[in-house]
């Protein structure tokens, strides 16, 4: 018998994007809430300006889920609204900035850091939620 409250045991469950994100407030943090193959999928929330950086061996996919987020590129900005995505190719390099507060939904692959090429005092492992 499966018991809901334990993890271990209980079914398949559906992922709630809008209670896993009420569950932190930590800006430009990312929260690890599912696995696909080898990538993990993550939730964020982001406002003011991230860091220049790039991933020198993936791309990586950002959907916003509320708000608006500018993915600044060496070649023009990317202006994505809530239900659109964009996918920042490999070695390109970017610095997300949010004018608001936004929560974004990123895909890459697991172990992936957050500031890529640039690490420094905002390079955070993703917490699993």
């Amino acid at each position: 018998m499966t018991d809901p409250t334990n993890p271990a045991t209980s079914g398949p469950a559906a992922v709630n994007l809008a209670a896993k994100l009420a569950s932190f407030d930590e800006l430009w943090a990312q929260r690890t809430v599912a696995d696909v193959n080898d990538y993990e999928v993550k939730l964020a929330k982001l406002h003011g300006e991230f860091v220049w950086h790039r991933h020198d061996d993936t791309d990586e996919l950002f959907l916003v889920v509320s708000g608006r987020l500018t993915i600044q590129l060496r070649d023009g900005d990317v202006v994505l609204g809530p239900g659109e995505l964009f996918v920042v190719p490999k070695g390109a390099e970017h610095c997300p900035r949010a004018d608001e507060e936004t929560a974004v939904l990123l895909l890459e692959p697991a172990g992936t850091s957050n500031t890529g090429s640039a690490p420094g005092p905002r390079t955070k492992l993703p917490l699993r939620l």
